[in-house]
């Protein structure tokens, strides 16, 4: 099983931004020294509920700060980017880093964000798999050209050029690796006709989180790919949820129920949508109790067993775990120790 810390940079209420991204740093240290697997990093624009506009950017920063640790984006919002662009920031950080960055990319969301950055309600809603596949393209070939429908430029060469992309067998080239955030069957399938893994978010539970899985593994064979290459790829899957550790379920989960609500209460009700669009908002604290019940807060012997539930309902044993939940930075960091000295133990 494969256990990192995702961080959102999530700024609690009273608290400046620069101690949340403070924590977030804070995090990935401590995960390193713990021996987590990786730091997963969020990216978010012009909201609380995440004060890192650019996941590559910090993971850059982190990665020249860790030795060991696997750095990974959850995700880089890819309509809001050029997909040269990020394609030559994650070759750079996969060859700088020896192979330790892994860029996770998604759709985003119908924010204002779209205006902003000039991509408008057709990047969100239909440029998705024209970015994808000239992001995959940059990662795979050594010249590029494009002329799509947004996208369209000369042939030029890719510098610096990365070893090749994807999930390789036995003594293949290993390259960046990428992941792609999924919450739709659409994107499901997207994913899986590019053989590419999925990011399944934490509002997921292990069921609808199985029968995504199922979905990829159809598709990708529908597609052609083979299955030895369908299974590899599987394995590299990634579970979002959350962790709080404590001495009960009781005290693990009233930690949580007095800091997040007020946390996604103003966070997520400072995004605005790009075209006025209605759009509803979860209830906070039933959002948070759910979250509590669906993933691993409780004891260390809970959350070893509700994260080996998981492994076993979904066949995903790649997790991302959410280990902010309480805004406070020294019971942050105590809880990704917890979670490697305490948890990990059990399920070895």
């Amino acid at each position: 099983m494969h256990v990192g810390a995702f961080v959102l940079g999530a700024q609690f209420p009273g608290q400046q931004q620069g101690e949340a991204l403070d924590r977030a740093v804070g995090v990935a240290e401590a995960a390193e020294r713990a021996g987590l697997d990786h730091v997963w990093l969020a990216e978010h624009h012009f909201v609380s509920y995440g004060v890192c506009p650019s996941a590559v950017t910090l993971a850059a920063l982190l990665l020249g700060r860790t030795r060991r640790i696997g750095v990974g984006t959850a995700v880089s919002v890819l309509p809001n980017v050029h997909p040269v662009a990020l394609g030559e920031q994650t070759a750079l950080l996969h060859l700088l880093s020896e192979g330790r960055f892994t860029l996770g990319v998604g759709r985003g969301g119908p924010w204002v964000d779209l205006e902003v950055f000039g991509g408008g309600t057709r990047a969100f809603e239909e440029g998705f798999p024209e970015a994808l596949d000239l992001l995959l393209r940059w990662l795979r070939e050594p010249r590029v050209g494009a002329e799509g429908e947004r996208y369209r430029f000369r042939e030029v060469a890719v510098v610096p050029r990365p070893d090749p992309i994807g999930c390789p067998g036995p003594g293949a080239a290993a390259g960046p690796g990428v992941v792609v955030a999924c919450t739709s069957p659409g994107t499901v399938r997207l994913a899986a006709e590019r053989l590419l893994p999925m990011l399944l978010g934490m509002h997921c539970g292990d069921e609808d989180k199985a029968d995504l899985t199922r979905l990829w593994r159809s598709a990708a064979l529908e597609a052609g790919h083979p299955p030895e290459a369908v299974a590899a790829t599987a394995r590299q899957h990634v579970s979002a949820g959350v962790v709080q550790v404590g001495d009960s379920h009781e005290e693990a989960r009233q930690a949580l129920t007095k800091a997040m609500p007020g946390w996604l209460q103003e966070g997520l009700g400072q995004h605005v949508t790009v075209d006025g669009r209605p759009r509803a908002m979860r209830d906070p604290l039933a959002y948070t109790e759910l979250l509590c019940e669906l993933h691993a807060v409780g004891s260390p012997r809970l959350c070893a067993d509700r994260l080996a539930a998981t492994a076993e309902r979904t066949g995903i044993d790649r997790f991302a775990l959410l280990v902010e939940g309480t805004g406070d930075r020294d019971g942050t960091l105590r809880n990704v120790h917890r979670l490697a000295e305490e948890v990990l133990p059990l399920l070895t």
